[in-house]
């Protein structure tokens, strides 16, 4: 396989000699030529120019050059499509899915005419886009079949999809949000996807229509009705017009309301692609007006967090903001509860605090005295939510962990405190480390531990019709390089994570949503607690020594005294 490693290497070296040049065309055999432009808006969006057979090349080679051409998506795959026989290139669809591999080999089975592609399998992504990341040492055999076409081997028998090598996937795809709305149609939500960067429209739209990925579902809403399709299969970009085609019946079934809000969910998403200024939506190549009388209102992309950090000084609540402490207004004395890991909340005055040994979750509302909400052996510091409930998680009264929230906000002292109790099967034997809700409300990172090792994940928050949280989604995982145990959202695609040490230099990282590679950040000594604002430049550190603010690629000293600062939420 060393030798396989070398052209990869050597080919990849001639993609970005070829990209940096501004070319769009590369070819996978011979020299490197003149290239011609890419579709409009992807001008230096590749296009692979794979070898086509050659005579007299044997099965292994031929299966291994049949899916080192599924990198030359141009024509339909024309080139890859030369490796099979004509019943195989008519049933093949190589857009079902991509096994994105980090080393492969093809391997003869005890059949004969049948071998194994043997994968290193790093992602799957699906026709949606949707991608799947495996560990390392995950291994996927693709069967494939073979027979002599006038004397020359073909393949005859192959699933559909396609298998690309990791470096030429980061080269040929790209990473881009398709939005939903919370459930309120308030907030867009992006649902990030993997496509071929010259083919992303179309793509995009499919994926749309198609509904959200696994781990959004039943926590976001889109605009577009179930049944809903495309009525033709292309979305053609005109005049900076993308014209979006859709089945007559159940888009003319639709409100005016709810065609605008289609028109914005597109909108939103077709931001990435350059050569789309606005949407046309059409019923059957019939243009269908869209309305706006101004009651439906663009959903809140990528929604902020106020500026102000709540923190602990002097054993009380405190506010952080522009560098300066001051106290919280109205909130009576906590110093006897012993106060840590505060969190306030967004849109009221409602804070929330664990105590030292983090076994007891308190709230406190402006003029009442802080309740205590649970008693459990541990807890994770606590997260607000938009509409009020505030989140924690813990073990249960059997041990099993379970995640909990409550709504404190408005409650008369005394009376009882709304909850909530959630228990998800894959939280199961792990025990929650961080548990932070999103800006828009409607998703969770959470960072969970099992035998030492953490995970770091997003999860969909389903609620019913008040907002009422009724269970968490099966997350989906982000890859670290580190063991992390807690972290905080940076913006709607990204988290900050790091392992706290007081002792050591810790390296917090990027975790986004967008990238499969984490970013790390500037190391610095003795890091013990992490917050984010509104972007890569608004993440605090703080350590013995004070609090510090990310700057460049390092860290400027704030001040000291304040301990465990978090942003509203």
């Amino acid at each position: 396989m060393t030798g396989r490693r070398a052209q990869v290497s050597a080919f990849l070296l001639a993609v970005l000699v070829v990209l940096a040049a501004g070319c769009a065309r590369i070819p996978t055999s011979g020299p490197v030529g003149k290239s011609s432009e890419g579709s409009a808006g992807n001008l230096n969006a590749p296009v692979f120019l794979p070898a086509a057979p050659q005579a007299g090349a044997s099965p292994e080679t031929i299966i291994d050059y049949f899916y080192r051409a599924g990198s030359g998506y141009e024509d339909d795959y024309a080139v890859a499509r030369q490796y099979l026989t004509q019943a195989s290139s008519v049933s093949w669809k190589p857009d079902q899915r991509a096994l994105v591999y980090r080393d492969a080999r093809v391997v003869a089975t005890d059949t004969e005419n049948v071998y194994n592609y043997e994968l290193d399998v790093a992602y799957t992504v699906d026709a949606d886009g949707i991608t799947t990341q495996s560990p390392e040492g995950t291994v996927e055999k693709i069967p494939v079949t073979v027979t002599q076409v006038d004397g020359e081997w073909r393949i005859s028998a192959i699933p559909d999809g396609t298998a690309i090598a990791e470096e030429t996937f980061k080269v040929i795809y790209g990473a881009y949000p398709i939005y939903f709305y919370d459930p309120t149609f308030t907030y867009a939500v992006p649902d990030v996807r993997w496509f071929i960067r010259n083919k992303t429209v179309k793509a995009m739209t499919s994926a749309l229509l198609a509904g959200p990925a696994p781990y959004l579902r039943g926590a976001v809403a889109s605009a577009f009705p179930s049944g809903i399709k495309l009525a033709r299969e292309s979305v053609p970009v005109v005049s900076g017009a993308a014209q979006v085609d859709l089945t007559a019946k159940e888009l003319m079934e639709t409100s005016p309301e709810d065609r605008l809000r289609m028109q914005m969910q597109l909108t939103l998403t077709f931001r990435s692609q350059p050569d789309v200024v606005n949407v046309e939506l059409r019923a059957n190549q019939d243009l269908v007006r869209v309305e706006d009388n101004g009651s439906v209102l663009p959903p809140v992309q990528d929604k902020n967090t106020p500026t102000r950090q709540i923190a602990v000084s002097g054993n009380e609540l405190v506010r952080y903001e522009n560098n300066r402490v001051s106290p919280l207004p109205d909130m009576q004395p906590v110093s006897a509860l012993n106060p840590r890991l505060p969190a306030e909340s967004p849109v009221s005055q409602t804070a929330a605090f664990l105590n030292e040994s983090r076994t007891t979750l308190y709230s406190i509302n402006p003029g009442q005295p802080a309740r205590a909400l649970t008693t459990r052996s541990t807890l994770s510091r606590p997260s607000f939510s938009l509409n009020d409930w505030v989140w924690t998680a813990g073990p249960g009264g059997n041990g099993a962990t379970e995640v909990v929230a409550f709504r404190p906000t408005g409650v008369a002292e005394g009376a009882a405190v709304p909850s909530v109790t959630l228990a998800p099967s894959w939280l199961a034997g792990r025990s929650v480390k961080e548990f932070r809700v999103s800006r828009e409300g409607v998703r969770a990172l959470v960072i969970s531990e099992q035998n030492g090792r953490t995970r770091v994940q997003v999860a969909g928050i389903i609620r019913a019709g008040d907002g009422t949280p009724r269970e968490l989604t099966q997350p989906v995982t982000l890859a670290t390089d580190s063991n992390p145990d807690q972290g905080a959202w940076v913006n709607d695609t990204t988290v900050v994570v790091m392992k706290g040490a007081a002792a050591a230099n810790v390296t917090p990282e990027l975790l986004s949503l967008t990238s499969g590679q984490p970013q790390q950040l500037a190391p610095w000594p003795g890091l013990v607690a992490l917050s984010a604002g509104n972007g890569a430049e608004e993440i605090y550190g703080q350590s013995a020594e004070g609090i510090f603010q990310r700057l460049g690629n390092g860290w400027s000293t704030q001040i000291k005294g304040p301990i465990d600062p978090s942003f509203p939420g």
